[in-house]
């Protein structure tokens, strides 16, 4: 009699679960799922592929057939011929604010022929070649929506939390898996922030949120309200103001003092929209712009989650508690990686996925669940009595370093490098003091406490034409047609 094995034997998706889970806790090791393959993604299934001896191979489940999440680039806007929203929001012209020696992760250098400020088809091809360098891509399931992931308490004595994902499309079809941890990675800038303006429907003109803007050619030559003064609303202003736009940069920021293109003007926030469709703006003073484009943020969104099943409040620019800024104390195997802004992000991953592997490890021993609430509540009763606004209370710039320093020093890990914080602290003043020039410079670390500014030649450096050849054959192809 021939012997029957399992792939001979009709199975339901279950019962294989089942088999799988139970081979997994039997070798001892951890069964991770993790949710994206942007950088946050991809940091995590790296340091998870390292740790071979505790962990299993991760799961990463990707929306996309591409790694590389916010930084690939798509020319269209709205939705997928398959129905699902178009998750970035890149836009053709971008180049990095931060320097690329302050952008990489620490154990894995861009290539140093390449300028300090890239453009985003660099970054990409950056996380492509960690992909794999590191051999993740094998890991991936593209095309693949996470429907739920769902904490299950085992029927033992010690109660432990796992965790079942719930998953459809791609190549395995829909399906319930079960892990002893997750990691969400799926970013927090495809879901657009409209901010509530009165009147709004009475606008007349063009209206979007820079989610949508992808280059300036349709607007050339037309009156714009860009309402934000953060790093795209500035971004967008300037390239607006090449193709002869008339700007009008809205915000509720003290004025900026660096000169600006005389196709840009300052204005305070806008107030109301009239029954017109005219804009008036905090001063009274009313315009009657052809666009009105929102560069006003995004909010948090993971529809995958039932936040009341994770002890969690998500809203708009907050997502709490989450203790170290990572995990619900309620679900302490459940990381929200990336979450807070005004950041490096690539070193900030890398900190937080080391962390968070250190939870699981069992090397940091953390707090009881009611010791890390009351953490997270003094810290943003802090920040509140500081005067910072509730919006801005995941913003962690100057405290990132101190920030990475604790998270470091409780899971024994190398923190960033005192340099890393020297040459961003340099690019924030001479973003402030020249924010159409400052990405002219080129910079080249020395050392982990010293780096120098590298002169660039009068034109564009050799090395430029290579990094901008596939842009400008982009820009030629579309002038033809």
């Amino acid at each position: 009699m021939q012997p029957v094995t399992l792939s001979q034997t009709r199975y339901s998706s279950a019962e294989v679960e089942r088999v799988r889970v139970t081979k997994c806790r039997m070798s001892g090791q951890l069964r991770v799922a993790v949710v994206g393959a942007g950088g946050a993604g991809l940091c995590a299934a790296r340091h998870i592929l390292s740790r071979q001896g505790v962990f299993r191979p991760p799961v990463v489940y990707e929306l996309s057939s591409a790694v590389g999440g916010t930084w690939v680039y798509e020319d269209c806007t709205g939705c997928h011929e398959n129905g699902l929203p178009i998750h970035s929001s890149m836009y053709r012209d971008l180049r990095t604010n931060l320097p690329k020696e302050v952008m990489m992760f620490p154990d894995f250098p861009f290539d140093p022929q390449l300028p300090s400020f890239l453009p985003h088809q660099e970054v990409l091809r950056y996380l492509e070649r960690y992909s794999q360098h590191y051999g993740i891509t094998p890991h991936i399931r593209f095309e693949t929506v996470v429907e739920e992931v769902k904490p299950v308490t085992m029927e033992t004595g010690e109660g432990k939390l796992t965790w079942e994902v719930t998953s459809s499309g791609g190549q395995c079809g829909r399906r319930t898996e079960t892990f002893d941890a997750v990691f969400v990675c799926n970013g927090h800038y495809s879901d657009p922030h409209l901010p509530s303006i009165p009147g709004l429907e009475h606008f007349k003109g063009t209206l979007l949120h820079s989610h949508s803007y992808r280059y300036p050619d349709p607007f050339a030559g037309q009156s714009v309200v860009v309402l934000g003064a953060g790093p795209s609303g500035l971004d967008i202003s300037f390239e607006l103001a090449s193709v002869n736009a008339q700007v009008t940069l809205s915000h509720g920021r003290p004025p900026l003092q660096f000169p600006l293109p005389p196709q840009i003007q300052q204005a305070p926030p806008v107030c109301r929209v009239l029954k017109d469709g005219a804009v008036q703006f905090q001063d009274g003073e009313v315009a009657h712009p052809q666009v009105l484009l929102l560069c006003t943020g995004y909010r948090f969104s993971y529809p995958f989650l039932d936040p009341t099943q994770l002890g969690l409040q998500v809203q708009t620019h907050l997502v709490s508690p989450l203790y170290k800024h990572l995990l619900p104390p309620a679900c302490p195997s459940l990381f929200i990686v990336g979450v807070c802004k005004v950041i490096c992000p690539f070193p900030h991953f890398h900190s937080q996925v080391q962390f968070a592997l250190a939870v699981l490890e069992g090397t940091v021993s953390l707090p009881s669940k009611a010791e890390m609430e009351e953490e997270v509540q003094r810290e943003m009763e802090r920040k509140l009595a500081e005067g910072v606004k509730p919006q801005h209370l995941l913003n962690l710039e100057w405290s990132q370093w101190e920030y990475y320093q604790a998270l470091a020093g409780m899971g024994g890990f190398s923190p960033p490098p005192p340099v890393t914080q020297s040459l961003y602290e340099e690019v924030r003043q001479q973003r402030q003091r020249h924010p159409q020039k400052y990405r002219q410079l080129n910079y080249r670390l020395i050392s982990d406490t010293q780096w120098e500014e590298v002169e660039l030649q009068p034109n564009r450096p050799e090395d430029w034409d290579r990094v901008t050849e596939t842009q400008e054959k982009e820009r030629l192809e579309r002038n033809v047609d």
